[in-house]
């Protein structure tokens, strides 16, 4: 006979069975090599009981982790900490927009447009070439939520009004349109289906499968300064309200650690870590 499964509760309130191959393989793309991971999977396994939240168990995961390499630890709460970003989704969609810049567009953020009917804004207004790529962004700030089919009806609508007003100048004919919508959540069967029907581009944290946001986030290394853990939050709040919501942007932009009234130990303490982070 085989051992029963142990049942734990998601962030949604479903219950699933405890897989410690899944704890193990979010731990090796954190970078923990395999004796971390392999004592880590014994701590957690000797430590699990019915009913334990996925969140208990990510916390404990990443106490360890970070008591043995804090660079890893970071990168394991990688999620958690674009949800830091928040409440207001606008830090969001400055990284969003940072993403685009890393694949060569001219951005802008938070830009109203003029439609056929009306104007409306667009969280992301991203341009290269003959392509201009317009995306709305949706932030949440807690697990377990989807986008559901209202939001891609809406933006749909939306992009195809201003579309309509853009291709009134001739210029704008020969120009490439494309449809986004970017969050940190998942999608719902019926939001997917139809955003392939309408060519809308959906990103995701785990969608596309292999190619969703956490992939693009550890690839291009464009990571959130939330993941830091030598700053606190009120520190965190102050750069990401002057715009500064990646490591790259704190790494490239030293003059910003000054503007925090931080002292010369602890301003080392963070460029070590983006260091680590930025180069590992």
């Amino acid at each position: 006979m085989t051992d029963k499964p142990i049942m734990i509760v998601k962030a949604s309130g479903q219950t699933e069975a405890f897989k410690i191959d899944k704890l193990e393989a979010s731990l090796r793309n954190a970078g923990a090599n395999e004796e971390t991971i392999a004592m880590i999977s014994a701590d957690i396994s000797s430590w699990i009981s019915e009913g334990l939240s996925t969140r208990k168990i990510y916390a404990r995961a990443y106490n360890l982790l970070k008591s043995i390499n804090k660079t890893e630890a970071s990168l394991y709460k990688l999620r958690n900490a674009i949800m830091e970003m928040g409440p207001s989704g606008h830090p969001f969609e400055v990284f969003i927009g940072e993403i685009f810049k890393r694949w060569g567009y001219a951005v802008k953020t938070a830009v109203v447009l003029q439609g056929a009917s009306i104007t409306h804004e667009m969280d992301v207004f991203a341009s290269k070439g003959d392509e201009l790529s317009l995306a709305e962004c949706k932030f949440s700030a807690k697990q377990g939520t989807s986008i559901s089919i209202q939001v891609p009806l809406y933006v749909h609508s939306r992009v195809a009004d201003i579309v309509e007003k853009y291709l009134e100048d001739d210029d704008n004919k020969a120009l490439r349109y494309r449809t986004w919508i970017i969050s940190n959540s998942r999608f719902t069967p019926d939001s997917i289906q139809y955003s392939q029907c309408k060519n809308i581009r959906l990103l995701g944290w785990d969608h596309p499968r292999d190619h969703g946001l956490k992939h693009i986030i550890t690839e291009e290394k464009i990571f959130p300064i939330t993941v830091l853990n030598a700053l606190v939050k009120s520190e965190k709040n102050e750069l990401m309200a002057r715009g500064i919501v990646t490591c790259l942007q704190l790494s490239q932009n030293p003059g910003e650690l000054n503007r925090l009234a931080m002292n010369r130990r602890k301003q080392a303490t963070v460029n070590i870590e983006l260091d680590n982070l930025l180069n590992s």
